[in-house]
C-alpha cells in the first residue's frame, strides 16, 4: 500500500470532546408530530379544493352569479266605450247571421247604425273572436268594444286599416268560440 503523507492543516488540530455523531440534530420524537400535522393540514386543504372544484365544474355554485332580470308589469288598459269609432264586424265562422246579431248588440250599446257594418270574412275557421285596432292609441277603445260584445281578445294589426274619411276603425272578427260547436259546455256541479 502506498503511503503518502499530507501536510498538516487546521483540521488536524481539533480539540477532543466526548461528543460523537449527530449531536446537533433535532429530537426525532418532535419531528414526527410536525410532519403529521403538516400532512393533515395538506390533506384537508386538498379535500376542500377538490370539493370546491367539483361543485364549480358541475354548476352547483357560481363564482359570479348572474342577476335575475326584473319583470316589468304589463300596463293594464282601462276599457273605454267610444262610439266615435267606425266598427266593422266580420263573421269568420260557418254559422250564418252572427255578424248581424253582433251588429245589433253594438248598435244597442250606443253606436250609430251607419257607423257599424257587418259582413262575411274570407275564411270560416278563425279560432277566437278578436277586436283588431291599428293605432296603439286605439287600444282602450278596442278593449271597450270587446267588453260590449261580451268579451273578446284585442290585437293591434295593420290588416284592417281605417276608413277613407280618416275616422279610426275597430274591426271585430267573430271566431269559432262564438258558435255552438266552438263553445265549451258549462261544468256540472
Amino acid at each position: 500500500m502506498p503511503t503518502t503523507s499530507f501536510p498538516r492543516d487546521r483540521f488536524d488540530d481539533v480539540p477532543e470532546t466526548d461528543r460523537v455523531g449527530a449531536h446537533r440534530a433535532e429530537n426525532p420524537r418532535m419531528r414526527g408530530w410536525v410532519v403529521l400535522l403538516w400532512a393533515a393540514l395538506a390533506t384537508v386543504v386538498l379535500i376542500v379544493v377538490g370539493i370546491f372544484g367539483t361543485l364549480l365544474a358541475s354548476g352547483r355554485i357560481e363564482l359570479v352569479p348572474t342577476p335575475t332580470p326584473t319583470v316589468e308589469p304589463v300596463p293594464q288598459v282601462t276599457p273605454v266605450v267610444d262610439v266615435n269609432y267606425d266598427v266593422m264586424i266580420l263573421n269568420a265562422t260557418p254559422e250564418q247571421g252572427l255578424a248581424t246579431q253582433m251588429k245589433d248588440v253594438v248598435v244597442g250599446a250606443g253606436w250609430a247604425d251607419d257607423k257599424v257594418t257587418a259582413g262575411e270574412a274570407g275564411s270560416q275557421d278563425f279560432p277566437t273572436t278578436t277586436v283588431f285596432y291599428v293605432d296603439p292609441a286605439d287600444e282602450a277603445a278596442a278593449a271597450g268594444l270587446a267588453g260590449v260584445i261580451g268579451g273578446a281578445e284585442i290585437e293591434q294589426s295593420e290588416a284592417y286599416p281605417a276608413t277613407t274619411e280618416g275616422v279610426p276603425q275597430l274591426t271585430v272578427v267573430i271566431g269559432l268560440d262564438r258558435t255552438a260547436a266552438g263553445q265549451t259546455p258549462a261544468p256540472t256541479p
